[in-house]
């Protein structure tokens, strides 16, 4: 199973199957309500390596992942349009797309040991835009 992902802004970010390793998608809903809420909220997690570019291949997405979390939000270009394809047997079987995206944490983590750098990122889509996310599947094999 391998991941794609694609940030479009200023910018476009892709992040190949290569790097990243780990994709989680959450509901947020309150911990203390009793019964379906509006208070509800979507967060994609999307952990992965940071390759390093050798013989000529491009350097990997990572370095604008971090930039991307640094604009402040008073800058429109904090909210940007992320698609995430989970691949399996080559076939795309999950779509994901927030269409209004921003970081809500960034981590890299670098050790003597790895040899590879990883990272963290945390993204949530926009409350009051909450009904523009997809989540597209069932593609036929």
């Amino acid at each position: 199973m391998g991941f794609r992902v694609k940030i479009e802004g200023s910018e476009t970010i892709e992040l190949n199957v290569e790097s990243i390793q780990n994709v989680r998608l959450k509901t947020d809903v309150p911990i203390d309500s009793n019964a379906r809420t509006k208070d509800v909220g979507s967060t994609m997690v999307i952990s992965g390596k940071i390759l390093t570019a050798v013989d000529g291949d491009p350097f990997d997405g990572t370095k604008q992942l971090g930039l991307w979390s640094l604009i402040p939000a008073e800058k429109a270009d904090c909210y940007r349009k992320v698609t995430v394809e989970v691949i399996s047997a080559s076939q795309v079987v999950r779509k994901i797309f927030f269409p209004n995206a921003f970081v809500i944490d960034y981590n890299e983590n670098f050790g003597d040991t790895e040899g590879i750098g990883t990272f963290e990122l945390i993204i949530r889509q926009k409350k009051d835009k909450l009904s523009g996310v997809k989540i597209e599947g069932g593609y036929g094999a």
